[in-house]
């Protein structure tokens, strides 16, 4: 099928900035570097999707949660296109680039009723949601989405495959993730394609699996599963297997953000994942015990190991130090990245130094910290965990992502380190890599990719979100960079400039018209460390 394009835009905004060490200092400010817009410009290529009969509020041309792929010099890119604050948004749009990512043209992934091209099975869900797209070694595309309904909870985990650089797709549900009551929701897919196995893709995700569908029955989430779920393609997603169980979680556990990773030397499948064990009682004012950990099958996902722990996550997610305003950022989520020549593992996660079990701590507290763990040894054993990137000041970092590439790793991460105090009618927050040439021992080289812009001007879903993930690849001899900012600047409390001048609005929605109409959008930059 074809899908209707639109073509994206580029922006220069100039620079860099060069630190010595992993603990950053006072707010400096920021030299910018040249970023290319990979979404296009409005109108949104889905805003004659109805919203009726539809809760919560819709923000058109707010895109957000971004991922990327990379091929030599095709990339695509997808992310959440018109964010609703109660889940999804109208469709998925995708980016695609077949010159290393200099200028871009963006589409729609064909998996909700809002899309142009969405087959029968897909075409009656209302909204989408968390894309995830990876390449084979033959330049087969492979890609999985959430398709839902808001009104009754229908939902579905939904795989897609291209073979021509992401300008069409062959979309599919995959066989035993579709849900037809509100007790069972899917969430947080993630799709692998294997390095070395051409036709052969991988795509995992957590069932919440209540006790009841009926809402009246009111039992407070003190009953639930969560386990996660796997499948496979090895004839090029024509096909995926049955869904089956790989992680089988007890009653109040679950897991969230399953990720797929090959070690390529040897064909053994890793899934990392946050594992929710017991004690588990928020409503008696604890954390959950949220842990970093991994299963690992040799025989191509027939069988699996039991769970290992890595660490602990101890996060508490971000608030706006002077507001309180809480942000929606990656808390509980790892990101894995692998040396393919020695099996090296690279773990990296948001963490809080004043975290405790206390969930009604104050809103002074909040992640401040981006940790990194490593193996060396297939997941026998695990080092640190060590810090990559700290503020001296304290203030918040978060949404980690990490890349391997010919000896050096890479990491980005979002922080507020040029907020000042007193500083309440915008929240400055820019986007940063920091490189390690030694295996992880030590980071530096710290750059500045965008900023600083006012986090306060994004779509509301359940915080200021930006995503609970970005997009980071190897590309050539250095990386591939795809992240969300907002489109209002905010280099101090009186420097907003949206977009020539004045004030900047909230973010448009369905539900309070403003004039911040563009509140977001995806951007690239190629890294070099």
């Amino acid at each position: 099928m074809t899908l209707v394009k639109k073509t994206g835009s580029i922006i220069a905004l100039g620079g860099a900035l060069v630190l010595a060490a992993s603990i950053s200092g006072l707010a400096k400010p920021p030299t910018q570097t040249a970023l290319v817009q990979v979404s296009g410009p409005p109108p949104s290529p889905l805003a004659s999707c109805s919203n009726a009969g539809q809760t919560g509020r819709n923000f058109p041309d707010a895109e957000v949660e971004p991922q990327v792929a990379v091929s030599g010099g095709n990339l695509i890119a997808m992310w959440h296109q018109d964010r609703w604050s109660n889940g999804g948004g109208h469709g998925i749009g995708v980016g695609v680039s077949s010159d290393g990512g200099k200028t871009w043209s963006d589409s729609t992934l064909p998996v909700d009723k809002c899309a142009p091209g969405t087959p029968a099975s897909l075409s009656f869900y209302q909204r989408a949601s968390d894309p995830w797209v990876s390449f084979g070694p033959d330049g087969t595309a492979y890609a999985s989405a959430l398709a839902f309904d808001n009104v009754d909870n229908k939902n579905a985990v939904a795989a897609a495959t291209s073979t021509d650089g992401g300008a069409t797709w062959n979309v599919l549900p995959i066989p035993g993730s579709v849900f037809t009551l509100s007790s069972q929701s899917t969430d947080k897919n993630a799709t692998t394609a294997d390095p070395t196995r051409a036709g052969t893709a991988y795509t995992v995700w957590d069932t919440l699996v209540l006790a009841t569908d009926n809402p009246d029955d009111n039992p407070h989430t003190q009953a639930y599963t969560g386990p996660a779920y796997f499948s496979k393609t090895t004839d090029g997603g024509q096909t995926w297997s049955q869904a089956k169980i790989i992680v089988d979680t007890a009653n109040r556990q679950q897991t969230i953000g399953n990720i797929i990773v090959v070690d390529p030397r040897n064909g053994t499948l890793f899934d990392f994942t946050n594992l929710i064990v017991s004690p588990n009682t928020p409503f008696r004012g604890a954390f959950s015990n949220s842990e970093l950990a991994f299963v690992k099958s040799t025989d191509g996902g027939d069988t699996w190991t039991a769970p290992q722990i890595i660490a602990p996550f101890n996060s508490l997610g971000v608030v706006d130090p002077n507001t309180g305003q809480r942000l929606r950022v990656g808390d509980g989520l790892g990101e894995v990245a692998i040396d393919p020549i020695s099996g090296k593992f690279y773990v990296v996660w948001e963490s809080s130094t004043n975290f405790n079990k206390n969930i009604n701590q104050s809103s002074g507290v909040w992640d401040d910290e981006i940790l990194l763990t490593t193996s060396s040894n297939g997941g026998t054993t695990w080092t640190g965990p060590t810090v990559v990137h700290k503020l001296a000041s304290g203030l918040p970092t978060y949404t980690p992502t990490v890349a391997f590439n010919g000896g050096t790793v890479a990491v980005t991460y979002y922080d507020n380190r040029n907020l000042t105090p007193g500083q309440t009618a915008n929240l400055p927050t820019d986007y940063w890599v920091s490189f390690s040439t030694d295996g992880g021992v030590t980071f530096g080289n710290e750059h500045h990719i965008a900023g600083s812009f006012d986090q306060l001007t994004a779509p509301f879903a359940r915080g200021f979100f930006l995503g609970d993930y970005e997009g980071l690849q190897p590309s050539g001899s250095g990386f591939q960079a795809v992240f969300v900012k907002t489109n209002c600047n905010a280099a101090d409390a009186a420097g907003q400039v949206f977009p020539t001048g004045g004030p900047c609005a909230p973010a448009n929605s369905s539900a309070t018209a403003t004039s911040n109409t563009n509140p977001t959008d995806v951007f690239t930059e190629t890294l070099t460390p």
